[in-house]
């Protein structure tokens, strides 16, 4: 409270000493927490969070020091910003910029200058990397993300006193928000990652991966879940799904609603499931040879024998279509192509020319970082690796959760996919490099014999199997110009479909949502450009064409028992599904 003269009451004064006080308490209980004998500090905020210096993660001075010259430099910048731009009107498309939604935002005469002089800095800025002269491609794209990501950071809503909804939150529960924030802080510090969705909500084979099946396989590498049949009559040739190693398998088995998964059971599929291992120790010396011949060979193998088929149709979700291609053509190179029916290729990567904004993430000071953090145990942490992500997209990724988490004092809301997001996976640090420096960067798979697998040359050209290749519009992982280029290299026949959306929204999108929009164009196209010019809109999923097109290689139909009933073939059952693997840590 204050008196009418608007001056701070001893009442005021002494609450606020105790908020104060409070936050005191909370930091010195924090870092007297980490200080334990044994206790390691976590290492926060990874390097890949675009924080320079990493003497702030292991230095908790350091790391205050740090965030407070921050935010004294962002509310110089914008003091200096107020008293030498004049900004125009803001377009209405601003008004879609979901940072500067509230009211106060445009009828708080200052609050509406800092907005708008933030927006025509931003667009100066952002024009810049573009009016360059004099440097090279992958230059200016560095450029452009490091301009972007700086422009992101230091939104003005980003910092409480530029931010008039968090000064509102912090008057109107008198400091409340701050403390709540700054616990917030303190626990996404403890764990290493930011807290992306509401903790408690969401539980692997509660309420997540929930399609039943039991896992008929494991192996140092992997378990195999085979899935329950739901129909009397099943497809004949099963399906095998290989998701990305760095990533949890349950991206395509979410809630039922949303499950890829049950989906296909539900559809008549029989359908197999490769649940990764996350690295640790014992197979942290896991390369390309392993993921190729150890993992989706030795699936594809034991599925055909388990159900005594000659063939399977194979999928591969990102990095794992990018091995699903060199897997191909490794089997082309041996007279074994026969052994999988069909590929289908979801946001897969083949050449990486145009691979879009994870490419800058290739150069030395990446490589460098990558030595220092697997220098001890021989694998990555997965939170760097989503941290990676997580900056590619920093604005709706980072910022908004450093806005609603830590200023507001909310707790972010529940949401499935953001939960798995947060569910890292570690990664065998030598073939994690492999795959940056000779695919991301070098390029190799796309060349005639440029990488070998169990030291056999492989050529992707040479790849008949009749390929499903979907892609993302709006993907910033695997822009759909990159996924495009798998149409150039085999040579079977191809199927091309971009969807709506993006890396994940793009794959996973149930019918009965009834969300987004797929395109298809089945005359001949040379290029994306051709392709889109002629390409017929769908709306809704593009499952049903998927399956529409995999039952035309073969619909054959069998009973669904015996064999195809988890654990009544020779493979008995280990374990429910979802099995052990997605949970380790």
């Amino acid at each position: 409270m204050a008196d009418d003269l608007g001056i701070p009451t001893l009442e005021d004064w002494q609450h606020w000493t105790l908020v104060m006080g409070r936050a005191q308490q909370m930091l010195m209980e924090f870092w007297a927490e980490q200080m334990k004998p044994g206790q390691v500090m976590p290492a926060w905020p990874p390097r890949s969070f675009g924080f320079a210096e990493q003497s702030a993660a292991a230095d908790p001075m350091a790391l205050m020091s740090a965030g407070a010259q921050a935010w004294a430099k962002g509310l110089e910048s914008w003091g200096k910003m107020l008293g030498g731009v004049a900004a125009p009107s803001s377009p209405e498309s601003d008004r879609k910029d979901r940072r500067f939604t509230a009211p106060e935002w445009r009828e708080n005469p200052i609050f509406d200058t800092i907005r708008q002089t933030y927006l025509r800095v931003s667009d100066q800025l952002l024009g810049t990397a573009d009016q360059i002269d004099g440097i090279d491609s992958d230059t200016r794209e560095k450029l452009r993300f490091a301009t972007r990501s700086f422009v992101d950071a230091m939104s003005p809503s980003n910092f409480a006193l530029t931010n008039p909804q968090v000064l509102k939150r912090t008057l109107e529960t008198r400091g409340e928000n701050l403390l709540k924030g700054l616990a917030n802080m303190l626990r996404d510090i403890a764990q290493g990652q930011l807290t992306q969705t509401r903790p408690g909500v969401f539980e692997v084979g509660r309420n997540l991966a929930t399609t039943p099946g039991k896992v008929v396989k494991q192996t140092p590498l992997y378990q195999l879940i085979q899935y329950t049949p739901a129909t009397p009559q099943v497809l004949k040739i099963p399906v095998v799904i290989f998701p990305p190693w760095i990533n949890r398998f349950y991206i395509l088995d979410l809630s039922p609603e949303k499950s890829f998964v049950k989906w296909c059971v539900d559809h008549g599929v029989t359908l197999f499931m490769v649940s990764w291992k996350s690295a640790d120790e014992s197979i942290a010396d896991t390369g390309l040879d392993d993921y190729v011949l150890k993992g989706q060979i030795d699936a594809i193998d034991t599925v055909r024998d388990l159900l005594d088929v000659e063939s399977v149709h194979a999928i591969g979700y990102c990095v794992a279509g990018t091995t699903l291609a060199a897997t191909l053509a490794y089997l082309q190179a041996k007279g074994q192509a026969d052994k999988v029916k069909s590929a289908t290729f979801l946001t897969a990567q083949v050449d990486f020319t145009e691979a879009g904004d994870l490419k800058l993430f290739t150069g030395p000071e990446t490589m460098g970082l990558l030595e220092q953090l697997t220098a001890e145990k021989g694998y990555l942490d997965g939170r760097c690796m989503a941290a990676t992500f997580n900056l590619l997209r920093g604005r709706d990724l980072i910022w908004n959760y450093v806005v609603n988490n830590y200023l507001l004092g909310d707790e972010p809301p529940p949401f499935d996919l953001l939960y798995w997001n947060s569910d890292t996976t570690n990664l065998p640090a030598g073939w994690h490099r492999s795959y940056l420096e000779d695919l991301y960067k070098g390029n190799k798979l796309a060349e005639k014999g440029g990488i070998s697998v169990a030291g056999t040359p492989v050529d992707i050209d040479t790849v008949k199997t009749p390929a499903y290749v979907q892609a993302g519009r709006e993907d910033h992982i695997a822009p759909p110009e990159s996924v495009w280029k798998i149409m150039d290299h085999f040579s079977g026949p191809k199927r091309f479909v971009l969807a709506g959306s993006g890396h994940i929204a793009g794959v996973v999108n149930p019918p009965a949502a009834q969300k987004y929009q797929y395109w298809v164009n089945d005359r001949p196209c040379g290029t994306l450009d051709s392709f889109v010019d002629g390409a017929t809109e769908h709306k809704g999923s593009w499952w049903p064409d998927w399956l529409a097109w995999l039952k035309k290689q073969d619909g054959a139909t069998v009973k669904a028992d015996g064999a195809r009933v988890p654990g009544k073939g020779k493979l008995k059952a280990i374990e429910d599904a979802p099995g052990t693997y997605v949970e380790s840590r």
